[in-house]
């Protein structure tokens, strides 16, 4: 059907009206569309496209960039000075890595161990149970007390793990432990109860916790010699602990995670930490960069840039199922999530500084009522980014 000019739309006029009322008519239905299309227009459907780049806060050694640096033939110490610059590898001395496993807990059961403190021999068959009882901590077999201690309780074995029943902190249920087992009162009520772990042995249970025990060899190295770094150089608990067994710190879990891979990588690097001018630097890693690593002082702000934690390239962490990324939102969900960071009505998240990736360090989101200034971190929290490498769009559909 062709199109419809002046004259073909008189022709459609009822035969009564003059040309000038058909013209008249022909404008009120050519106003009324123009305003339904407007309407039309402001009730579309508003999407909010967030497209983004990795996995963490994207500080220090990507662990997916670190296998696809292994796999492309490059070891361990190579791959650790890349993400870690200016640094070198060293000897670190001996030392216990002390891991709060339960918090404020009345009574623990416990099975392999051989010694308690003061020298009192113990059944490693047996399952013990150490409760606290007003000032102090009393061994249990059974129905029976074994020995009360004042000044708290070091259970330890002769080689074999110990094995701690109930769920710890972190998720582990009846986790198997290497090293001693030390009971004290708590704050909180009840006892504290920490795992008193040589660090070899330590790092043994948290390669398996970070990463996939099938990664290549020089990747497992990689990531045994960052925990060793990070375990040494960092304090969560003060004098109570030094270190949580999850994200907190590290994921730590124990002797029954342990497996051939693994541990092979953490003999094979025995001691080994990464310095900078002879110290054991916190070697911060995350999952995946999507492509470029940041400056620490972009994504924790308030931080003093450091020499050993800036922006690198990654160029292989593209096997990352999180290497680019897209999250959609409605209008409603995204104003939503955003909250109080909102004034009115949102019209647009506005970028104001990148770091050197580029992560988002500021924004201004704008609304119908005046805008807000924010920063990467609070926008990943309140949208659920995987991290703070995001561009926003409004899309209407």
């Amino acid at each position: 059907m062709p199109n419809l000019d002046y004259t073909d739309m008189r022709s459609f006029s009822t035969p009564t009206l003059s040309g000038r009322a058909a013209a008249l008519a022909l404008a009120v239905a050519c106003a009324a569309a123009l305003l339904l299309a407007t309407a039309g227009q402001a009730d579309a459907k508003i999407t909010w496209v967030l497209k983004g780049r990795g996995f963490g806060h994207g500080i220090g050694m990507s662990q997916f960039g670190a296998q696809g640096f292994a796999k492309n033939g490059r070891d361990y110490k190579t791959i650790l000075t890349h993400y870690y610059t200016g640094t070198s590898l060293g000897k670190a001395d001996t030392q216990t890595i002390r891991v709060i496993l339960r918090q404020g807990v009345g009574s623990v059961k416990i099975s392999g161990a051989t010694r308690a403190t003061g020298g009192r021999d113990l059944n490693p068959e047996k399952t013990y149970t150490v409760k606290r009882n007003g000032g102090s901590i009393k061994l249990y077999d059974g129905d029976d007390v074994v020995a009360s201690y004042s000044n708290g309780l070091l259970i330890t074995d002769a080689g074999n793990p110990l094995t701690l029943f109930g769920t710890a902190i972190g998720g582990v249920k009846n986790g198997s432990y290497r090293g001693g087992m030390e009971f004290s009162e708590s704050a909180l009520g009840g006892m504290n109860v920490v795992n008193a772990v040589d660090v070899d042995d330590y790092v043994m249970g948290v390669v398996p916790g970070e990463v996939p025990t099938s990664w290549h060899e020089e990747a497992l190295k990689t990531q045994a010699v960052a925990a060793r770094s990070y375990a040494l150089a960092t304090d969560a608990g003060g004098s109570l602990f030094d270190q949580w067994p999850d994200t907190r710190s590290q994921v730590y879990r124990g002797a029954k995670a342990e497996v051939k891979s693994t541990n092979a990588a953490v003999r094979a690097t025995a001691g080994e930490v990464v310095k900078y001018k002879g110290k054991t630097i916190a070697a911060y890693f995350f999952s995946t960069s999507g492509g470029r690593t940041e400056n620490v002082e972009n994504v924790w702000y308030g931080a003093s840039p450091t020499p050993y934690l800036k922006s690198v390239e990654d160029p292989y962490d593209d096997a990352s199922p999180r290497h680019t990324w897209t999250i959609r939102y409605s209008q409603a969900a995204m104003q939503a999530k955003l909250g109080n960071l909102v004034k009115g009505k949102l019209r647009s998240v506005r970028v104001t500084k990148r770091g050197v990736s580029p992560r988002v360090v500021k924004a201004r989101i704008v609304g119908s009522r005046g805008s807000t200034t924010t920063n990467g971190t609070t926008l990943r929290a309140r949208l659920g980014l995987f991290d703070t490498w995001v561009s926003f769009k409004r899309v209407r559909s």
